[in-house]
């Protein structure tokens, strides 16, 4: 029987296009169920399966945004959501690092415009002026362990992360920043946590430091810890709990 070259380039088209057909509606329909256990978790405010959520907003990012902005919901709403299910998942094994192996990474835009500090390799140097909190807090994360930097910008972490080699670290700064920052600490191995500034800029920013202690005192002995901390920590507990 005569080979039919036109008869098998036909049936390979057919099955491509059939393969494609699959793929396609695979991806639509898992990103659709994506965003439904989104919209369902940001309606009960607490994350349903978080870790199909976590990989699947990574791997289906773009697709996923455009479902979120067809069912109404911003940009700024997914991404708070990514960083909150995202610090769900580390939370175990962050708590099981020990802080002599953590670091914290601070903006720079939370100092005072009148800081005085000067920038050396390892980032902005806090001269304790009293012009902004980070003074303040950082005698409170000195006496926690903590390895902390004051962020100049986003190469500066790498090449701090590379230099003293923590296991996890807690990033502050404005929403897309921890996003991209999360994203990168998963790909050097890192555990990760972020805390998002209450309001953003590119100077005098504000961040809620009562939830930046509460992420940094997690698998921490409390008798270590500074007894107002501990009651700062215990007093956010109860308002959050409704005692």
């Amino acid at each position: 029987m005569a080979f039919d070259l036109a008869l098998w380039l036909n049936q390979i088209v057919f099955f491509v296009g059939l393969a494609a057909i699959v793929i396609i509606s695979g991806l639509l329909l898992s990103a659709f169920l994506l965003v439904s256990l989104s919209l369902y978790s940001i309606r009960k405010g607490k994350p349903v399966v978080p870790g199909f959520l976590t990989a699947g907003l990574v791997a289906l990012e773009g697709l996923s945004k455009a479902l979120f902005r067809l069912f109404g919901l911003e940009d700024r709403e997914v991404l708070t959501f990514f960083i909150q299910i995202h610090n769900i998942m580390n939370t175990k094994a962050f708590e099981a690092v020990p802080v002599s192996d953590r670091a914290i990474f601070l903006p720079q835009c939370l100092r005072s415009a009148k800081c005085p500090a000067f920038l050396t390799p390892e980032g902005l140097k806090c001269r304790s002026c009293g012009n902004c909190e980070i003074g303040r807090i950082r005698e409170v994360f000195e006496s926690l362990g903590y390895r902390w930097f004051i962020v100049p910008g986003s190469s500066f972490i790498k090449r701090m992360v590379k230099q003293y080699r923590p296991k996890a670290i807690i990033g502050v700064g404005c929403l897309t920043e921890v996003k991209e920052g999360l994203e990168m600490a998963d790909k050097l191995g890192l555990v990760a946590m972020g805390v998002v500034n209450l309001k953003e800029g590119c100077v005098e920013t504000i961040v809620d430091w009562d939830e930046v202690f509460s992420v940094a005192l997690l698998g921490l002995d409390r008798s270590s810890v500074p007894v107002s901390l501990i009651t700062k920590d215990r007093e956010k507990e109860r308002s959050v709990s409704g005692e």
